[in-house]
């Protein structure tokens, strides 16, 4: 758990300091660019991020006042909404992304024994795994999202 916070913080510190990201601004942003044609329906985004709905909107409103997202009606569900994200947002995240990369590799793998990390990558994919099996949450849509350090060819 410490682990989690102290990184959690030190992110979102670089993030802000180097980008006026906040890491709660590059998570979404990250989950709305990996996702076809860089949208998602606010339950869906949710699901990805982990968040409650209410804290999501609430998100939203701020990051749409910014101009990195828009919510339009939703394509498929007009009762729906989706979050959509502007050109904006991307040029944020890929002006946000070298740094933030380098921060987590260089705070959680560099330390590291390259030998160590399929190790490790097979133990916090069985704690992923648990955590979604006893959760509360929806499983979230299988999608490729990768760490800097533990490419895999699998």
């Amino acid at each position: 758990m410490r682990v989690m916070l102290r990184l959690n913080y030190e992110m979102n510190r670089q993030l802000q300091t180097d980008s006026g990201l906040s890491l709660a601004d590059y998570d979404v942003l990250n989950a709305l660019a990996d996702s076809r044609a860089h949208r998602l329906r606010l339950t869906d985004l949710a699901t990805r991020i982990a968040w409650e709905r209410s804290r999501l909107s609430h998100h939203l409103k701020r990051m749409s006042g910014r101009g990195l997202v828009e919510r339009t009606p939703s394509e498929s569900d007009r009762r729906a909404t989706d979050a959509v994200l502007t050109d904006a947002g991307l040029a944020a995240l890929r002006a946000a992304t070298p740094g933030h990369a380098a921060l987590v590799r260089r705070m959680f793998f560099d330390g590291l024994d390259p030998a160590a990390l399929p190790a490790l990558r097979t133990a916090l994919e069985a704690v992923h795994e648990q955590v979604l099996a006893s959760g509360t949450l929806p499983r979230p849509p299988r999608h490729q999202h990768r760490l800097p350090g533990l490419q895999t060819d699998g």
